[in-house]
């Protein structure tokens, strides 16, 4: 397919089996043209406005509405639409980058260093998209972005109020921001499915749904669907499916102006068809509209529940894309949710965390863990260690806690320390990575769990009892980790060092730069106030620990590794960030490899191998095919033997 571009106008040449044909459409217009080749025919059809799907939800909190949306987006996507989210949080916080993890979850940190909501992670997992700061609205942001414009003059004496303006301000955000690509093409995408954070009635979410309601009509219906997430709970008693709770959270969107046109039913099981009658009635949705999101073994199966029960065909029906969108196309999600659900062998992880009592606070790392233990073929176990429980004082105080805490420790496969900040656990981070690094346990360790290693490393082998980071004692005499001049110590909101930076490999044949092919730099989403001290590097590399990664200025270390160690890597960025289902992180994948087999080695050419008897490696796949020892699996750039 040749590109050539001609005054205003786009000039695509589009070859087919039986013949080509040159078409012509005003890229600077509204009106999109969506190409589908067929095996002998070229179909061609108009995408005339951007097309908007809206995700709520009711009756209580929780209900997965950013796992509908992304597999909504997904499910578009697989039928050969463009698709860019928005995600709505009603909070009054600018962003996500000062909330607790405890009462948020993650902060998920984006390549333009924006700290959102953890559903934009949902998002770019699922639709492999890039997302920016602007694809998450708060009221913060919008406040803020109308008493700018007040203090400036722009609304010319108006009082200013709710309604018009800053309901006009959500709308006017919204189409901005639909009309960037971030799927790394040129031009808008064609659907954007938005998130509306919250529950239907909640006092904070009302600006949205005014705003929302008055969008809705200005576009048009055509160009509007709403889907409404509700549960359907049952009564154990009665073991009856119980539509009340829906009904009334029906009646409650439309009495704000909106209608839905899908309802999505939560369910511990498939709703019953007098059920879904009673809901068509009540609800005055279709039947054929209301599909149910029942309990599943994980989230890879809902955009295949919702393509089973043609959501998509209910979608586009609305849009009067019917003729234009193909079949859902979900080959590869398919046969990577079956295989999750096939695998047995288990990959012990010992997730060594502050916030071990909500999973959802290190959300992207379970997520990549999950990635590349699927694509190693391994059932992932996840044994989640309160590093304080780990520390002298809890022997003395809770001894039964001490003894278990350590016991599963000892018992995983690998040990992970995700990224976190202040003092508390610390200590016990650091006897955690003194384990590891002692017994040969594969290790990796995230921003903070870098930091820990390094410290750990002083103290251990260096005999610097004292090392610390500043952030944890200002007045150690040896500081391995200090503050970043640039940031700020008054300011914490969005004042770290944030978003993608790039790290050059500066050691050619560290385990690090083979796992990611052999290149000369990566780019990877950092957020951090503090860093390795670079006037402490000589020693702690005299000693044996190799900073493989360091930035542009080479002062900055960003991975560290331990060459006598089987795999023991620190990474100053954050890699969870950017692992996708069907392209995990070089890194986790490294982790879980080594996690496998105690003789797994990395050769020169990037891949993770296997010797075997004969004196061959499965370095090339027709040696495979030959003796047919096993299956060679390729992933990104990695190439990994599955028994």
């Amino acid at each position: 397919m040749e590109y050539k571009r001609l005054g205003s106008a786009t000039r695509r040449l589009v070859e087919t089996r039986t013949k080509e044909r040159l078409l012509d459409f005003d890229s600077s217009s509204q009106q999109r043209t969506v190409l589908f080749c067929g095996k002998y025919n070229l179909f061609i059809t108009k995408v005339d406005k951007m097309k908007y799907v809206l995700v709520t939800g009711g009756v209580v909190s929780g209900l997965g509405k950013g796992v509908t949306a992304s597999s909504i987006g997904l499910l578009l996507q697989a039928c050969g639409l463009r698709v860019t989210s928005i995600k709505i949080d009603p909070y009054l916080n600018t962003d996500a980058g000062t909330m607790s993890p405890f009462e948020h979850g993650e902060v998920f940190v984006l390549d333009d260093g924006g700290e959102v909501d953890l559903d934009l992670g949902n998002y770019e997992r699922f639709l492999d998209l890039t997302l920016t700061c602007d694809n998450n609205i708060t009221t913060g942001k919008i406040y803020q972005h109308v008493i700018d414009k007040e203090r400036r003059g722009d609304y010319l004496g108006q009082t200013v109020q709710i309604i018009p303006h800053v309901t006009d301000a959500v709308q006017e955000w919204i189409e901005r921001v639909a009309m960037v690509p971030v799927d790394g093409k040129e031009g808008p995408a064609d659907v954007c499915v938005i998130e509306l954070g919250g529950t239907i009635g909640d006092i904070e979410s009302m600006l949205y749904v005014e705003a929302l309601g008055q969008f809705s009509y200005r576009i048009g219906p055509g160009n509007f669907c709403l889907i409404h997430v509700s549960l359907v709970p049952v009564i154990n008693v009665v073991g009856e499916q119980k539509t009340k709770p829906t009904q009334h959270s029906v009646r409650e969107l439309r009495g704000h102006g909106l209608t839905p046109n899908i309802l999505a039913c939560r369910s511990s099981k498939p709703l019953e068809e007098n059920v879904k009658a009673k809901l068509a009635q009540f609800c005055h949705v279709p039947a054929e509209n209301i599909v149910t999101l029942y309990d599943v073994p994980n989230i890879w199966h809902v955009p295949l529940l919702l393509r089973d029960q043609k959501a998509h065909e209910a979608i586009l029906k609305g849009f009067n894309l019917l003729g234009v969108a193909r079949e859902p196309n979900l080959k590869e999600w398919t046969a990577r949710t079956e295989i999750s659900a096939t695998l047995h062998d288990p990959v012990r992880i010992a997730m060594v965390g502050k916030y071990t009592g909500l999973s959802d606070a290190y959300l992207s790392v379970l997520k990549a863990l999950l990635h590349a233990s699927v694509a190693c073929r391994r059932k992932l176990v996840v044994d989640w260690v309160a590093a304080g429980d780990l520390e002298d004082v809890t022997a003395k105080e809770a001894p039964e806690v001490y003894k278990a805490a350590w016991d599963l420790l000892k018992g995983a496969d690998g040990v992970l320390v995700p990224g976190g900040f202040g003092d508390r656990g610390v200590q016990g981070k650091i006897l955690a990575a003194k384990y590891a690094r002692e017994n040969k346990v594969p290790f990796l360790g995230i921003c903070l769990g870098m930091q820990i290693a390094v410290i750990e490393f002083a103290r251990s082998v260096l005999g610097m009892v004292d090392a610390n980071s500043t952030e944890f004692d200002p007045e150690t005499t040896s500081p391995c980790v200090i503050f970043m001049p640039e940031g700020s110590k008054t300011h914490m909101g969005g004042t770290m060092r944030l978003g993608s930076r790039r790290t050059y490999f500066n050691v050619a044949d560290s385990k690090s730069a083979k796992l990611y092919g052999n290149v000369v730099f990566v780019d990877e989403r950092h957020r951090h106030r503090y860093e390795v001290n670079p006037d402490m590097i000589s020693q702690l590399e005299d000693a044996g620990l190799s900073f493989v990664g360091r930035d542009e200025t080479g002062r900055r270390m960003e991975i560290v590794e331990l060459p006598s160690h089987p795999y023991f890597v620190g990474v100053q960025f954050h890699p969870e960030f950017k692992s996708r289902p069907g392209k995990p992180s070089a890194l986790f994948l490294g982790l879980i490899a080594a996690c496998r087999h105690s003789n797994t080695i990395l050769q020169n050419n990037g891949h993770v191998v296997k010797p075997v008897t004969n004196g061959m490696s499965n370095g090339h796949y027709e040696d495979f095919l030959t003796v047919g020892l096993g299956k060679e699996e390729h992933i990104g750039n990695i190439s990994i033997y599955i028994n």
